[in-house]
Protein backbone atom coordinates (compact mmCIF):
# COMPACT_ATOMS: atom_id res chain seq x y z
CA UNK A 1 0.00 0.00 0.00
CA UNK A 2 1.18 3.48 -0.61
CA UNK A 3 1.35 6.25 1.56
CA UNK A 4 -1.81 8.02 0.19
CA UNK A 5 -3.83 4.60 0.60
CA UNK A 6 -2.48 4.11 4.09
CA UNK A 7 -3.23 8.28 4.95
CA UNK A 8 -6.71 7.56 3.64
CA UNK A 9 -7.77 4.49 5.65
CA UNK A 10 -6.41 6.44 8.56
CA UNK A 11 -8.45 9.52 7.77
CA UNK A 12 -11.30 7.11 7.34
CA UNK A 13 -10.92 5.45 10.69
CA UNK A 14 -10.72 8.38 12.58
CA UNK A 15 -14.18 10.06 11.20
CA UNK A 16 -15.80 6.40 11.80
CA UNK A 17 -14.22 6.91 15.50
CA UNK A 18 -15.72 9.73 16.03
CA UNK A 19 -18.89 9.72 14.69
CA UNK A 20 -19.20 6.14 16.89
CA UNK A 21 -18.07 8.83 19.78
CA UNK A 22 -20.48 11.62 18.91
CA UNK A 23 -23.53 8.85 18.50
CA UNK A 24 -22.54 7.60 22.34
CA UNK A 25 -22.21 11.03 23.96
CA UNK A 26 -24.28 12.24 26.05
CA UNK A 27 -26.94 15.64 24.25
CA UNK A 28 -25.01 17.88 26.53
CA UNK A 29 -21.89 16.78 24.34
CA UNK A 30 -23.41 16.73 21.47
CA UNK A 31 -24.87 20.04 21.55
CA UNK A 32 -21.15 21.09 22.84
CA UNK A 33 -19.65 19.38 19.19
CA UNK A 34 -22.52 21.19 17.31
CA UNK A 35 -21.53 24.75 19.16
CA UNK A 36 -17.94 24.19 18.01
CA UNK A 37 -18.51 23.60 14.71
CA UNK A 38 -21.32 26.32 14.51
CA UNK A 39 -18.63 28.58 15.82
CA UNK A 40 -15.67 27.64 13.49
CA UNK A 41 -17.85 27.47 10.35
CA UNK A 42 -19.10 31.26 11.38
CA UNK A 43 -14.79 31.77 11.73
CA UNK A 44 -14.49 30.52 8.09
CA UNK A 45 -17.05 33.04 6.97
CA UNK A 46 -15.82 35.64 8.21
CA UNK A 47 -12.31 34.96 7.38
CA UNK A 48 -13.79 34.58 4.19
CA UNK A 49 -15.44 37.79 3.81
CA UNK A 50 -12.99 39.81 5.05
CA UNK A 51 -10.56 38.67 2.11
CA UNK A 52 -13.29 39.25 -0.38
CA UNK A 53 -13.23 42.79 1.54
CA UNK A 54 -9.80 43.33 1.09
CA UNK A 55 -9.06 41.99 -2.32
CA UNK A 56 -12.41 44.26 -3.58
CA UNK A 57 -10.39 47.40 -1.52
CA UNK A 58 -6.73 46.28 -3.28
CA UNK A 59 -8.83 46.04 -7.11
CA UNK A 60 -10.26 50.07 -6.39
CA UNK A 61 -7.22 50.66 -5.18
CA UNK A 62 -5.50 49.33 -8.74
CA UNK A 63 -8.73 50.89 -10.44
CA UNK A 64 -7.62 54.54 -9.28
CA UNK A 65 -4.30 54.32 -10.20
CA UNK A 66 -5.13 53.06 -13.50
CA UNK A 67 -7.31 55.66 -14.04
CA UNK A 68 -4.76 58.29 -12.56
CA UNK A 69 -2.07 57.14 -15.33
CA UNK A 70 -4.46 57.23 -17.87
CA UNK A 71 -5.35 60.46 -17.44
CA UNK A 72 -1.71 61.74 -17.28
CA UNK A 73 -1.33 60.13 -20.85
CA UNK A 74 -4.27 61.67 -22.03
CA UNK A 75 -3.09 65.29 -20.88
CA UNK A 76 0.64 64.38 -21.98
CA UNK A 77 -0.80 63.92 -25.61
CA UNK A 78 -2.80 66.94 -25.50
CA UNK A 79 -0.23 69.18 -24.72
CA UNK A 80 1.80 67.64 -27.46
CA UNK A 81 -0.62 67.87 -29.73
CA UNK A 82 -0.98 71.49 -28.86
CA UNK A 83 2.29 71.77 -29.16
CA UNK A 84 2.75 70.57 -32.76
CA UNK A 85 -0.31 72.57 -33.65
Amino acid sequence: MGNKTKGLLALVGLGALAYWKYKNSSPEQQQMVKDKFNNAKDNLNKWGNDIKDRANNVASQVQEKADEFKNKAQDTVNKAQETVS
